[in-house]
């Protein structure tokens, strides 16, 4: 594994374990971190600063959220992501967003509408600086605000309980040449017809937009190749 994890902040006062952990989580989530890569408690912690021992406990953490899968006798490896788990996760997450825009369209406030078109500004000036990782923040945050707008708190439950899929999930699509000019005009169409209260226009391009993102995804799986751990019957439909 090349170095690519900064080194944790030994000044912070939260336990050791906790900062390791979200620090693999979001190499993980943001692509730093492959899958299939093997993660090495050693050299891990040599990148990091820090000893094996919260290394080991992070691990075991992100294990249990299944970003990390441990094979006997060969050790962690970042979890593959397989062709049936995009399939499943887009397939919730277009109704959701569907369901969310057609709410945001009768519930918003005048404050939350500006909030999106300024998040639209300030998404096309990101596109323009070419920096994916703002991008993903700005795209993220959007759609947070699309939720918050919809005035029902289970369903933006429902939604954050897929958010570190749909982040790791995002950064891939956001990366596919022309996707991200893409989804600002389809988000422009979303913020327009929330603006306009047209609940099923929302709906319907809110669940466009979502499906739009998982082509991406799957096209870039096609050029790029698979990433596999586990068994060879798991292989064939790994990213």
């Amino acid at each position: 594994m090349e170095k690519r994890l900064k080194p944790i902040d030994l000044e912070n006062y939260r336990p050791l374990r906790e900062l390791v952990f979200e620090a693999l989580r979001d190499a993980i989530i943001k692509g730093i971190l492959k899958p299939g890569e093997r993660l090495m408690e050693v050299q891990v912690a040599e990148e990091l600063g820090v000893s094996r021992t919260p290394v080991r406990e992070a691990i075991r953490k992100l294990e249990l959220e299944d970003l990390v899968v441990m094979i006997p006798h060969k050790g962690a490896y970042v979890s593959s992501i397989s062709l049936k788990d995009i399939a499943d996760v887009f397939e919730v997450r277009s109704s959701l967003e569907a369901l969310a825009a057609g709410l945001a369209a009768e519930r918003i406030t005048a404050e939350e509408l500006e909030e999106l078109e300024r998040i639209l500004v300030k998404k096309a000036e990101i596109i323009e600086a070419h920096d994916l990782d703002r991008l993903v923040e700005i795209d993220t945050r959007f759609h947070a605000c699309l939720y918050q707008a919809s005035r029902n708190t289970k369903l933006v439950q429902i939604i954050n309980n897929l958010s570190e899929q749909i982040h790791r999930f995002r950064s891939t699509s956001l990366a596919s040449p022309g996707r991200m000019r893409e989804a600002l005009e389809e988000h422009r169409k979303i913020v327009e017809a929330i603006s306009e209260r047209n609940v099923s226009l929302a709906q319907t391009l809110a669940q466009e937009h979502i499906e739009n993102a998982q082509n991406s995804i799957l096209e870039a799986i096609g050029e790029t190749g698979t990433a596999v751990t586990g068994s060879q019957e798991e292989s064939d439909d790994k990213l």
